[in-house]
């Protein structure tokens, strides 16, 4: 398989498959293809695993297409203005995405839920408790909000990220979700009651624009029936 990103704030990605070559991705995510392209909806995994998938964010059926009788072409759009970026997977190379971040993937990538073991982390993480987890082997392409920012941190060093702007680490990162200190800084900082706490060795990806900070500025602006 090959491909290539298009687009910048609303970008798509092409991919380029050889004859028998399969692809999987979430319902709607499909934006073109070449007609030889064959779908088929599946738990892919059973009930087990598309269980899994719903709790972290994705729908329990995906859809598999499979290029027939010659090589074939699929485009894959994302769903918000911001980036898509691809990621090799494989032993040793698992991810972790944020709640809605997998778009598409070979056939060889595997979808799962991600909890972090702090249990206090479960309790106020929001949505960054609650995440993706990608193994197995093969590419996958996420979609995240905004730009994204990328650092890689050495073994035990840490940063401190509002929540939300949290959209991938290695799966070798530890997350850990703290309280902000002082009650004059909760009450009137205005930058929330937790943050999270990314711990390396590892990369972690930030994205700019979380969709949650984009619906809470437009909030105000939208009126509702009967006001």
């Amino acid at each position: 398989m090959k491909y290539e990103i298009k687009g910048d704030t609303l970008p798509v990605v092409i991919c380029h498959l050889e004859a028998g070559e399969r692809m999987i991705t979430e319902r709607g995510s499909m934006a073109w293809m070449s007609p030889n392209m064959k779908m088929e909806t599946s738990t892919n995994g059973g009930f087990g695993k598309a269980f899994g998938r719903m709790f972290s964010g994705e729908a329990m059926f995906q859809n598999i297409y499979t290029a027939q009788g010659g090589n074939g072409l699929i485009a894959f759009a994302s769903s918000f203005p911001g980036s898509i970026k691809a990621f090799e997977i494989g032993p040793g190379r698992e991810m972790v995405f944020q709640k809605s971040a997998f778009l598409a993937s070979e056939a060889g990538v595997e979808l799962s839920v991600f909890f972090n073991k702090k249990f206090s982390s479960g309790l106020f993480g929001g949505e960054g408790f609650i995440m993706q987890k990608v193994s197995g082997q093969g590419t996958v392409f996420a979609e995240f909000d905004g730009h994204v920012v990328e650092y890689e941190l050495n073994a035990g060093q840490e940063i401190v990220v509002d929540t939300g702007h949290l959209a991938a680490m290695d799966a070798s990162c530890q997350i850990e979700i703290k309280s902000v200190p002082g009650v004059k800084n909760m009450l009137f900082g205005g930058e929330g009651i937790f943050n999270t706490v990314v711990r390396g060795p590892g990369r972690v990806l930030l994205q700019t624009m979380p969709i949650s900070n984009v619906a809470g500025a437009l909030g105000p602006y939208i009126t509702t029936s009967g006001k």
